[in-house]
C-alpha cells in the first residue's frame, strides 16, 4: 500500500464463497501477524484472513522445521542462509490450477500478464489507500464470462473446467488436505490439461501439503549439488535423502529451489512455441 511499506496487500476469491476479498497482513513489532479483511461479508472475514495465513505458510506452526536442519546439516546452512524460509504458496488450489493452464507453453511473462488481465476485467477489484488490486476471477465470474480474453478455445475449455470443479467443492484446499496424497493427486489429473507434474504444483503448492516430494529436474541438480554427490542424484537417491526432510519436504524442496535458481546454473527449460502475444 501507498506509503506503507509493513503492509502486504492480497486479493483473491474466499474459497467455497463465490466472492472475493483483500487481505492487508502486517508483521507487528513483536512479530505477531496481524490481519485486515477488506470486501468480504463480516462471516467470511475469518476464512479470508486463513486464506491469507495459509499463502504464506502461516497456518503450518513450523515447530519442527528448524529441526529438520539440526538433522541435516545441508539444509541447516541453507535455513540459515534464506532465514529459515517457508514457501510462499497460491491462494488457493483453484489459482494453481488456473495459473498452470494459463501458462502452458508461454513465458512466465506473457504467464502474469495474462492472469493480470483477466483479474483486471473479470475479477473484482479494490481500492486500498488509492491503489487498485485485483482478484483473479471467481469460479462464478469465470463461468460468467461470454469469453475469455487472449485466451484460445482450449485453454478457455480447461479453465472452465477448473472453475467448475471449484464451485463443485473439491477444487479446494480443505478437500484435497483431507484425502490421502494419492488419491488427491489423481482426482486432480482428471482435470483436462493437467498431467502428474501439474497435479504435484497444484496439491503442493495451491493446497500447502508441507510434506509433499516433486521429482523434478531442478530438485536433482540441487541434491546432487548440495550433498557433494559424485554422480547425478536420480528421483530414488532424492527420495532416499529426503527422508530426513519430513514431514516438511515440500518446504525442503522449495528451500533448495530458492537457492539453485539463484546459485546454481540449472537445466535449459524445453523451447516453448513462439508467440507474438500471449495466447
Amino acid at each position: 500500500m501507498p506509503g506503507d511499506s509493513s503492509a502486504i496487500v492480497m486479493a483473491f476469491p474466499v474459497e467455497g464463497s463465490g466472492c472475493s476479498a483483500a487481505v492487508v497482513l502486517r508483521q507487528e513489532a513483536d512479530a505477531v501477524i496481524t490481519g485486515e479483511v477488506r470486501g468480504a461479508p463480516q462471516a467470511l472475514a475469518e476464512r479470508a484472513s486463513g486464506q491469507a495465513l495459509q499463502a504464506l505458510s502461516l497456518d503450518e506452526d513450523g515447530t519442527g522445521w528448524a529441526a529438520v536442519g539440526d538433522r541435516d546439516p545441508a539444509i541447516g546452512r541453507l535455513q540459515a542462509e534464506y532465514r529459515h524460509l517457508r514457501p510462499v504458496l497460491f491462494h488457493s488450489p483453484y489459482e494453481a490450477a488456473a495459473a498452470f493452464v494459463i501458462g502452458h507453453r508461454i513465458s512466465i511473462k506473457q504467464s502474469r500478464a495474462l492472469r493480470a488481465r483477466l483479474a483486471a476485467e473479470l475479477g473484482t477489484s479494490f481500492d486500498l489507500g488509492g491503489e487498485r488490486f485485483c482478484a483473479f476471477p471467481t469460479p462464478g465470474q469465470l463461468l460468467a464470462a461470454a469469453a475469455l480474453p487472449e485466451m484460445n478455445p482450449t485453454k478457455s475449455e480447461r479453465l472452465r473446467a477448473i472453475a467448475q470443479a471449484a464451485q463443485e467443492g473439491w477444487l479446494i484446499r480443505e478437500h484435497l488436505r483431507s484425502q490421502p496424497e494419492a488419491v488427491a493427486l489423481a482426482q486432480l489429473r482428471t482435470l483436462p490439461g493437467i498431467g502428474a507434474f501439474f497435479a504435484q504444483g497444484i496439491l503442493y503448492r495451491g493446497a500447502g501439503m508441507a510434506d509433499g516430494l516433486t521429482d523434478d529436474p531442478i530438485i536433482r541438480v540441487a541434491v546432487t549439488r548440495a550433498y557433494g554427490l559424485n554422480a547425478p542424484a536420480d528421483q530414488e537417491k532424492v527420495r532416499a535423502i529426503a527422508e530426513q526432510w519430513c514431514p516438511y519436504r515440500m518446504w525442503t524442496v522449495v528451500l533448495l529451489h530458492v537457492w539453485a535458481r539463484s546459485k546454481l546454473e540449472l537445466p535449459r527449460r524445453r523451447n516453448r512455441t513462439p508467440s507474438k502475444k500471449p495466447r
